[in-house]
């Protein structure tokens, strides 16, 4: 934003969502329809902007006319809202106008920002409820429902485009999205960096480690990947390339690891509040059961840039060389002291928004600590910074309000999970597979957040459903049953394995809470979520369509698709952690059991990623890859006694050392011969 009063007008609205999110007792639905208003107003103006020859954009008026369109649909939901439910919610002419023009707006600036594939989805959505699903036979079948209730359900209601996405959007995501913004306006980008490099340069393929804690450290403010991309990127890019690793693979481990920013806690992105909001699960329990697989998926990625550095045959950087930590820490501590204030309060028990808040005054604060005090001009520009940042991400979680309408009101999503029971006969693993699946189709046109949130309504039942089979299925086993669910179980013949595949879902869920523990019910629907939330990223770093990588082979200067590929295969744990959430307590346990499960994996994950590099100290060769193999079965699949996991332990173990032993025997007998 270069306008003066474009830049105002941003400020100003943010201090507006501030005092309602602090202070104000507002309704949510007007909240809502003033954060879409307002942003698609100043995505307009932003883009009458775009031109630096000095000439007016070609589409200059018809953005001033969107533009002042959505300031006009969001003041009629305000000032004519309770005039249509006095009319007992017969709408007249203005009500029709006005709901189409909203729903409208809301695909066109989608198709601004994020691409056809929004507003197409959106077409296609309202089409099937209002008249293309009397077409279609089978479970997708229905019947329709008129126009008037279509409007009213999507724009005058909180289930409709201004329901619990734009909520989230208007609350949540807007202050962390602030708070982010002055972090990185108080300099804490350059610190991470820098931190980065001192902890990890005295580690074979320290630079490339630099990437992969810098992105960690930095997601953990900005929660994206793309953001995470292209600012650690332009300064760790060029930090591994004159290391000595490729173009091409430098590019890949920058995108697999900013990607893993939106997994690390204490911010995750936007889906992690929709995720919170959907299962009504503190947002306090969502970052702490995250913590330990963002490690893991991190760890993953480092295994990979070890691995390559040793088949290159890199050495770290020698002491003496470079910043010291205590010399980063003494001029950067004060950064650490907003995120300490952040979890402080959220721990307190105070709202994830009112916390924010206090963290962003944190920040002003503790910048007073430093060298370079944040001054009221910058103050100004990050809250601008931060709208400028939510543009995209607000409209797009208002727009995606009309699709959860459609699935929600028609029932699709149950179809949707009926016809991938069909398929996967039961299976788990291939109900996972099939999510992967549509998270990827679904990714190549749809942002994260988006893609979480179709497939979370879509498939989120089927997988909670499934992963709590097994415990359910030995609670009824194990006797001594309540009579309620003894007659119940009596109708399907008694035996609980067959009435827990004939019985119906609604049923099966009153068992469930009624034979299972609240803690183990609320920890398997948080795993549940979170594969899912995991499989949505994978949209960042797999071709054909990944943003992520793509930024990272525009700074590296590689082709994008090669690059795609290169991401896609150094962020495996995107695939190979949400099965331990399947399979595993990592999530659902006690914190002993996922301590011990994480311990494990991380031996596991690095078996795994030795197979796909075929390399670990040196060449695998066909044997050591079969005792690989092995070695990662016996570490990562949970039901195993604790002695076949110390088994497989010991087997990888062997394979380092003798693989260790043998470049020293190689080093020992080339030397003579090189002097």
């Amino acid at each position: 934003m270069t306008s003066p009063w474009l830049r105002w007008s941003a400020f100003l609205f943010a201090l507006f969502h501030i005092y309602c999110n602090v202070f104000a007792s507002i309704s949510e639905l007007w909240l809502s329809a003033i954060h879409f208003g307002g942003f698609g107003a100043i995505c307009m103006f932003m883009a009458n902007e775009l031109l630096t020859d000095g000439k007016k954009s070609p589409q200059y008026w018809i953005n001033v006319v969107l533009a002042l369109l959505a300031i006009a649909a969001a003041a009629y939901l305000l000032l004519f809202e309770n005039a249509l439910y006095a009319r007992e919610t017969e709408f007249i002419a203005s009500d029709y106008v006005f709901s189409i023009i909203a729903i409208g707006l809301a695909m066109e600036f989608t198709r601004r920002t994020t691409g056809w594939f929004m507003p197409t989805l959106i077409a296609v959505s309202l089409s099937y409820i209002l008249f293309l699903g009397r077409y279609i036979g089978g479970v997708f079948a229905f019947p329709g429902l008129s126009l008037e209730t279509v409007m009213y359900r999507s724009y005058f209601t909180s289930e409709g485009m201004f329901g619990l996405t734009a909520n989230i959007s208007s609350t949540f995501v807007f202050m962390f999205i602030i708070f982010g913004a002055f972090l990185l306006k108080s300099g804490a980008g350059d610190f991470i960096v820098r931190l980065a490099n001192c902890l990890t340069r005295r580690l074979t393929g320290g630079a490339g480690l630099v990437s992969v804690v810098g992105s960690g450290l930095m997601g953990s403010v900005t929660g994206s990947a793309v953001a995470n991309t292209v600012s650690i990127g332009v300064i760790t890019i060029p930090m591994m390339k004159k290391s000595g690793f490729t173009p091409r693979f430098a590019a890949g481990v920058e995108a697999a690891a900013s990607t893993g920013g939106a997994l690390m806690p204490p911010v995750m992105g936007a889906g992690a509040f929709v995720l919170a909001s959907y299962t009504q699960i503190s947002y306090l329990t969502v970052i702490a059961a995250s913590a330990l697989p963002a490690l893991l998926y991190f760890l993953t990625v480092s295994y990979f840039v070890r691995i390559e550095a040793k088949r290159l045959g890199m050495t770290p950087v020698q002491d003496g060389e470079g910043e010291s930590v205590r010399t980063v820490l003494k001029e950067g501590w004060h950064f650490i002291i907003p995120l300490s204030v952040l979890i402080g309060f959220l721990i307190s028990g105070r709202t994830p928004t009112s916390s924010a808040a206090f963290a962003i005054l944190s920040v002003i604060a503790a910048s007073w600590l430093s060298s370079t005090p944040m001054k009221p001009q910058d103050i100004f520009d990050a809250v601008v910074d931060g709208v400028r940042n939510m543009v995209s991400t607000a409209l797009l979680l208002v727009a995606v309000g009309i699709v959860i309408n459609v699935v929600t009101t028609t029932g699709v999503g149950n179809a949707f999970s009926l016809m991938i029971v069909e398929w996967a006969q039961g299976s788990l693993l291939i109900t996972l597979v099939l999510v992967a699946l549509a998270s990827l189709v679904l990714g190549m046109g749809l942002p994260v957040t988006a893609s979480y949130i179709v497939l979370a309504t879509l498939s989120a039942p089927l997988i909670f459903d499934l992963i709590s089979q097994s415990q359910l299925l030995a609670a009824l086993q194990a006797g001594d049953l309540p009579s309620n669910v003894a007659a119940t179980l009596s109708l399907f013949g008694g035996d609980p394995v067959v009435a827990l595949q004939e019985m119906p879902m609604e049923m099966k869920q009153l068992i469930r809470q009624e034979m299972l523990p609240a803690e183990l019910l609320t920890g398997m629907l948080l795993s549940a979520h979170l594969i899912i939330f995991w499989l949505s990223q994978d949209s960042n770093v797999t071709p054909p369509v990944c943003l992520a990588s793509f930024a990272a082979a525009g700074i590296a200067g590689t082709k994008p698709i090669p690059t795609g590929l290169t991401s896609w295969k150094v962020a495996k744990g995107l695939y190979l952690v949400p099965i331990l959430f399947a399979y595993s307590p990592l999530i659902s346990g006690t914190w002993p059991e996922r301590i011990e499960v994480f311990l494990w994996a991380c031996m596991g994950l690095y078996a795994l990623a030795g197979l796909l590099q075929w390399h670990l100290e040196a060449r695998i060769t066909p044997a050591a890859a079969l005792a690989l193999l092995v070695s990662a079965f016996l570490l990562m699949w949970t039901p195993l006694p604790i002695y076949y996991h110390a088994l497989g332990a010991a087997l990888l173990v062997g394979i380092v050392f003798l693989q260790h032993q043998n470049n020293q025997l190689v080093t020992a007998v080339a030397e003579p011969q090189t002097t």
